[in-house]
């Protein structure tokens, strides 16, 4: 499955810096309308590690009213998390009407870090795959309008951005020796991701699988797999023309002249 993926898409930078400004004015409109419409959005990043999903989340939330939306880091449950169901923590996280959660990472931890760690029992990981499709399913039933992403890069691309971080002073702060560990797990990772995607894809909660050894283009298909799911869920196109006041102005004078 993810090997059938072509890491090779990208998009030159005159592509990227316009179609950048195209979707983050769009996002920007459909923002207002989820607020306005009363809609709860849940967006969910997974991928690998170093594999831009950050730098992702970043373009997304960059020009949203920050009113409307919060963005929740997921590493390993500590406190009162530890203690209770997996989702719980989830559950408390989930947004309001009209607001927008953004999770780097999430409760697919259970069926990936959890299962090659060993941090829960083969049972429970086993029996997380059900249990997360009647979660997301709840959501989406609600009229939560729900978006998953798996950034997936080559294992040359993920060393190549290890050995940048580790020699910049600026973002060596984001390699850690869990990255390295985990890294040489990779194999174990790959069955573990094929095998996410396959039990938890589903119609009302499909993984987008983003490209991700080119950061312009897996940022761009972000943006644009977004925008265009916010327009159909909230039946509202943000590339419609808008009038002007100027027009509507002179469409009341035209109205009453006729």
């Amino acid at each position: 499955m993810l090997e059938n993926l072509d890491l090779t898409l990208s998009l030159d930078k005159e592509e990227y810096d316009a179609d950048l400004v195209r979707y983050q004015v769009a996002l920007y409109k459909l923002g207002y309308q989820v607020y306005v419409q009363h809609r709860p959005v849940i967006m969910v990043f997974e991928g690998w590690d170093a594999a831009g999903k950050g730098g992702a989340i970043k373009r997304v939330t960059e020009k949203l009213d920050p009113r409307g939306y919060a963005v929740y880091p997921i590493g390993a449950p500590q406190g009162d998390d530890a203690s209770h169901h997996y989702l719980w923590r989830f559950w408390r996280r989930l947004p309001e009407l009209g607001q927008i959660a953004i999770f780097d990472r999430s409760w697919y931890g259970r069926v990936m870090v959890e299962r090659i760690e060993g941090f829960c029992k083969e049972s429970d990981w086993k029996r997380a795959y059900r249990e997360i499709n009647e979660f997301e399913h709840q959501l989406v039933d609600f009229g939560t309008i729900l978006f998953k992403f798996w950034f997936h890069i080559s294992k040359d691309e993920q060393l190549q951005r290890f050995e940048g971080r580790a020699g910049d002073k600026l973002r060596s702060w984001k390699l850690t020796d869990e990255d390295w560990r985990n890294r040489e797990k990779w194999d174990k990772y790959i069955q573990s991701v094929e095998d996410m995607i396959l039990k938890t894809s589903t119609l009302s909660a499909p993984w987008t699988l983003v490209e991700g050894n080119s950061k312009n283009y897996a940022r761009i298909k972000v943006l644009k797999t977004i925008v265009d799911g916010l327009g159909v869920a909230l039946d509202y196109d943000p590339f419609a023309q808008t009038a002007s006041p100027g027009d509507k102005k002179k469409a009341k004078k035209h109205k009453k002249a006729n």
